[in-house]
């Protein structure tokens, strides 16, 4: 099938959306200023995208002003690609510099705030993480006295949950992609071949139909089902009567997609069989109860009733499904704990897992946007029984 044509990255106004509606809760909740740290929050509000994040030996700062664009606090190796972007005020300094690692910048940026004792939002939350050395941060507090830091882990986290049109136009691409690699998977693979030979093909069709990379590839194979679901491939060879699984995420722009596939290997034992209709039956009724209004609580609900069919124990997965974007894993969670209500413009995984026979589990997975009328598929739907190889 024809995909799309797509342009890279957005337009400006798509960055000035974001940061005008971050700054419009920020009002709401007394923040004079939000500060970020981390690789998907700096690329949401700037567009800067790189892979130079992978170096831990540098910090990189963005700071939303009550008005106005943000401010790019960074090291000089990424000036020039910053300055690609509708960031323009930028200030930098030569890194790594471990005795001013960018905080005397930072400092400065930030004690007119300090100075009247103004709220400053910073992700304190679930999920969230501090990229900067724990040091250097206890030496940026002390040097700003009456800043009040306020978590603002449900403000970024709310923003980032409901995607654009735009980003939507990536996550489909990016899902097609990723529809279109599984497809091959039956004319790569054959009995005898090793498991980790069965993912290098993988890797290798998924860029052919168009992917930027496959950072993620997890999978298992075993007679009957597999044991665990987050393994790297063994040399193992695939044998009659396995059932292999194959989890990936691949990305286009920035943008991941995240499901499964399960194929079994010249036969499928009556066991595997069952489970694999179960969860596809699961999926179905995570699908009809994927609407906005219903919470994730609703969604993991209605899965799980399917899913206590087979596995009434629940398994010990903790959640069956979660947000997808930037990351390979988003907020929310499709838990019992998660009350967050499905909104249109959400992008999810469906993904009911359950344990069956001796200490065997499968998992299905598959990736939707939440629309006003119900969900859509952005995967190529997996087929109702269990492909045979």
């Amino acid at each position: 099938m024809q995909r799309k044509a797509l342009t890279r990255g957005f337009e400006q106004a798509e960055f000035q959306a974001r940061t005008e509606k971050a700054q419009a809760l920020m009002a709401a909740q007394g923040l004079e200023g939000l500060l970020l740290l981390t690789e998907p929050e700096v690329r949401y509000f700037s567009g800067f995208n790189t892979l130079f994040w992978q170096s831990p030996t540098r910090p990189w700062f963005l700071f939303i002003p009550a008005a106005g664009k943000p401010i790019a606090v960074i090291p000089e190796i990424g000036a020039a690609l910053m300055r690609q972007t509708w960031i323009e005020d930028i200030r930098s300094w030569s890194a790594p510099a471990p005795q001013d690692d960018g905080i005397s910048l930072l400092s400065e940026l930030l004690a007119p705030l300090a100075q009247r004792g103004a709220r400053l939002g910073i992700l304190k939350g679930h999920e969230t993480s501090l990229r900067m050395p724990l040091g250097d941060w206890e030496r940026l507090v002390q040097a700003l006295p009456g800043l009040q830091l306020t978590d603002a882990t449900g403000l970024v986290q709310g923003l980032r949950m409901v995607k654009s049109q735009a980003e939507i136009e990536k996550l489909t691409h990016i899902c097609g992609i990723g529809s279109a690699t599984f497809d091959q998977v039956p004319k790569q693979i054959s009995e005898g071949m090793p498991l980790e030979e069965v993912f290098r093909a993988f890797r290798r069709e998924a860029l052919a139909q168009g992917a930027d990379d496959v950072p993620y590839l997890v999978g298992s194979a075993g007679p009957g089902g597999y044991v665990d679901v987050i393994s790297p491939p063994s040399r193992r060879p695939l044998q009659m009567g396995d059932v292999l699984m194959l989890d990936t995420g691949a990305t286009w722009d920035g943008y991941f997609c995240d499901f499964d596939r399960n194929f079994a290997i010249g036969a499928a034992d009556d066991a595997a069989r069952r489970a694999y209709d179960v969860l596809w039956r699961a999926t179905e009724a995570g699908l009809a109860a994927a609407k906005p209004g219903n919470t994730c609580r609703d969604l993991f609900q209605a899965i799980q009733s399917v899913i206590a069919e087979l596995d009434d124990q629940g398994g010990d997965i903790g959640r069956l499904g979660h947000g997808l974007g930037m990351q390979l894993t988003e907020q929310p969670s499709h838990a019992a704990f998660d009350t967050t209500v499905l909104q249109e413009g959400m992008v999810l995984t469906l993904e009911p897992s359950l344990g069956y026979g001796e200490s065997l589990i499968m998992v299905h997975e598959e990736n939707i946007v939440i629309r006003a009328q119900g969900a859509e598929l952005l995967t190529r739907r997996a087929a109702p029984e269990l492909p045979v190889i």
